[in-house]
Parts: C-alpha cells; structure tokens; sequence
C-alpha cells in the first residue's frame, strides 16, 4: 500500500490550480442538483419539514465528517484514501470503483437531462424525450468533456466557477420569480414558508433518503482532487462551511418556488426548474426572452458540473494505479498538461456506452429514474464506509475521533442506510416495480462483485 507520504510526492506532479474562491462555488455548482427541488416538491406543503429533518440527522454530520477526515488526510484522491488509510487496501479500492461507477452512470443521464432543459428553452414539445436528440446530446456533451478535462483544472476551473454562478442566476431566479408573479396578480398566493404537518408513509420516507442523501451529498467530492488545491486542509473545509447555509436556503425556497406553480403531480422530475420558468414567463409577454436565457445558463450549470464530475472521476483510477491497485495506464499523464489523459479516454468512453444503453427499452421518466437511483446506490455505498471511519475505522493507528463526532457518523450512516433500502422503490408509475428494483440490485451487486474480482485479479498478477 502506498503510503500518504507517497502520495503527496505523486501529487507534486500535479498542478495547483483550485483557491478558496474557486472551491465555494465549485461546492455550490456540485451539490444543488436542479432536480432535487422537483422530489422535495413531490411532498407538497410538508416539504420545509422533511428538508430540516434531513438537515438535522444528515446534512450537519456529513458536513462535520467531512471536514474531520479531510483535515486529517488531505491527499489527491479524497474518500478513497480515507478508506485505504483508515480501513486497507480493498476496502479503499472498492469505495474508489463505487464512486467512479457512480459518475459514469450519472454522467450518462445529463444528455438526457441537458436535451430536457433546451426543448423547455425553445418551447418545443417532446424535444426533450426524443431519442435521436437525446443520442446527438450525449455525444456532443463526451466529445466537450474529453477536451476540457484533457487541457485540465487550468481551463476546467472556468466553466465551474461559470456554472457555479450560472447555478446561483438560475436558483436565484426561481426565488424571485413568484414573487413577481404575485405583484402583477398572475399569482393569487404565495407562502414560501409555509409548513404543514407531514404524513409519514413509505413514500415520503422515500423522498427524504432522497432528499437527505441525494440533495445533500457531495461535500466530500472536491477532496478527490486535494492534491491539485492551495492548501488543502484548510480550504476545503472552509469552502464547506461558507457554501453550506446558501446550499440549504436554495433547496428549501427553490422546492417553494416550484410548488407555488405546480401541484405535487405535475412536476416533471428530470428538469423541474426549467419546467416551472417556462410556466412563469410565459405569464409575462416583455420577459418572453428572459426565461429561455435563464433555463440555458442551467444548461451552463450542468456543463460546469459534468467537467467537475469527470475531472475527479479520472484521477480516481490515476491514484489506484499509484497504489499498484490498477495497471500504471491509467497514472499516465499529458506530457503538456499533466492530466491522466488515459484515464480520462476510458471513463469517456464508458460514459458514453452506458448513456447510449440507458436509452433502450424504456421511457424518459422511468430511464431517469433508473439511471438515478443506480448511480445514487453506488454513491450510498461510499458514504456508508465514509460514516464508517470515524467509527471502526484507525483501529491500526489506535486514533480515536471525539465522541460527538462518532455520534454525528451514527446519524449520517442511519440516514445513508435508509436511503439505500428505499431506493429500490421508484417514485414515479413505472412499467413494473419489481423489474425496476430488480435492475438496481441487481446493477449494484453485479458490478461489486466484477469490482472485488478485478482487486484480486490485479493483486494475484502482481504478485506473481
């Protein structure tokens, strides 16, 4: 196993590029999924209190995990050094593969949810489910990121600070735009903050692991890219607690926003936002320019976010070939650049493949839902070994964390847990929900076991 000292003398190699500045946004751009407001809005007026429920038991525990094993190993590989460091080697190694499969499959969705947002731009009717269009999306979008991730964090850092503030124009236009159409009349009420008492079922257990593990996760992926950060003890954390409180006030008034437009059953779950301000503009005949310039800077948003999506999912197999976990290949950088550019052909291509497979045999709606909930179980995964650090994890090193710290991990892992039990059962009608649960588990567990087997092929050949 490679040592941490190790690994800081292979970070050298790489470039700095990644200040405080650009870390906040690059957090805000990577958490605020647009879609979350959609399956918060699918609870109707109870959305306030299950999103401080999910504050409370898991958004302020990820966030101090976080910060703890960041601070206490700040290396070019994030959650996956964690692992190795506090647990071994195959541990680390599947966590690396889980959340590498993770944003393969939810890099293969955005063609779909990209060509969702342009059809409500240009207020064309069934664009957005159309296959060909979703197919030409998804091999322009690939083609991009090879390019952008290639030339590295130097280029990359630019589009995320420009969907970061992309995000916060979009976001902070659903805010406002209810209150507009409340002062012109178009609306007759608005409580943004309204709460009503929640019915607890299995449903609305199901939108809340969503809500708390789905909308609120991601803080720890910028750490993957540590090595390439100023001062990565100490930034990363920082950007964490500046970006959090904003985070939580986008979820909530933007789940708000979309509720004072739509009842609970309308809204689309693949593009939400775009939804409701093609609604709200088209109540205004001088702003009917506005709306499809706001529904394109979220286009701008998903472009920053999928360069930061890849950009962390390609160094993940760089370190493991660090490690001697996977065939040096994959550690070879750009002479010019210094980026993993064998890494990054591969991931590029799997993206592809899987997005183009994602789009056989079923629906728009139920092809998002699958694509979403498959990749959300392999991210779940590495978050229950993430929670788990703090707990068993160190035993080696006799290292102890605070008491309150343990407890918050406690929380975060129920909360996780649940999250991965409920995720089988989708919240949309689908063909048949045993076959959609089917294919989750059966995803997950398959791709596991092809993981653990490609450890220990790679570890016997080594060996010999």
């Amino acid at each position: 196993m490679a040592s941490a000292d190790s690994i800081q003398s292979h970070s050298a190699e790489l470039k700095k590029e990644l200040g405080l500045g650009d870390l906040i946004l690059t957090q805000i751009l990577y958490v605020v999924g647009s879609h979350w407001v959609g399956t918060a809005a699918k609870l109707g007026p109870s959305q306030i209190v299950f999103w401080l429920l999910a504050m409370v038991w898991f958004y302020v525990p990820l966030i101090a995990v976080v910060i703890y094993l960041n601070r206490v190993m700040p290396l070019e590989g994030g959650l996956y050094q964690w692992a190795k460091l506090g647990f071994n080697n195959f541990i680390g190694f599947l966590v690396g593969w889980n959340l590498w499969l993770y944003i393969i499959v939810f890099m293969s969705s955005q063609g779909m949810t990209i060509a969702t947002n342009i059809a409500y731009a240009f207020g064309v009717d069934g664009l957005g489910a159309n296959k060909w269009f979703i197919l030409l999306v998804t091999c322009s979008l690939v083609g991009f990121l090879i390019v952008v991730t290639v030339l590295g964090l130097g280029v990359g850092k630019w589009f995320q600070n420009a969907g970061g503030v992309a995000q916060i124009i979009t976001f902070g236009t659903l805010l406002l735009i209810p209150l507009l159409s409340l002062k012109t009349g178009a609306l007759r009420e608005y409580h943004p903050l309204a709460v009503a008492m929640p019915a607890f079922s299995l449903f609305s257990l199901n939108i809340l692991g969503k809500i708390s593990f789905g909308a609120f996760s991601g803080f720890e992926y910028v750490a993957i890219l540590a090595g390439e950060c100023k001062n990565p003890a100490r930034s990363i954390g920082r950007s964490v607690l500046i970006a959090s409180p904003i985070i939580a006030l986008m979820f909530i008034l933007g789940t708000s926003s979309i509720l004072a437009y739509l009842t609970p059953e309308q809204v689309d779950l693949v593009g939400p936002i775009p939804q409701v301000l093609a609604i709200a503009f088209r109540r205004f005949p001088w702003a009917g320019f506005i709306g499809p310039i706001v529904i394109l800077l979220l286009v701008g948003r998903q472009l920053g976010a999928c360069t930061l999506a890849v950009a962390g999912s390609t160094r993940l197999p760089m370190v493991a070939g660090w490690d001697n976990l996977l065939p040096g290949w994959f550690s070879k950088l750009h002479p010019k650049y210094r980026t993993p550019v064998n890494s990054i052909l591969f991931v590029a291509a799997m993206i592809l493949g899987v997005g183009l497979a994602s789009l056989a045999g079923v629906g728009q709606q139920e092809a998002f839902q699958i694509l979403d909930s498959a990749s959300n179980i392999f991210y779940a995964l590495t978050y229950l070994v993430m929670f788990a650090i703090p707990i068993a994890g160190f035993r080696a090193a006799k290292v102890r964390p605070p008491i309150w710290l343990r407890a918050a991990a406690y929380s975060g892992l129920a909360m996780t847990l649940l999250f991965c039990v409920l995720s089988i059962f989708p919240i949309i009608q689908v063909t048949s929900w045993f076959s959609f649960g089917a294919k989750i588990v059966g995803v997950a567990v398959g791709a596991n076991l092809l993981g653990a087997a490609l450890y220990w092929f790679e570890k016997r050949r080594r060996t010999r």
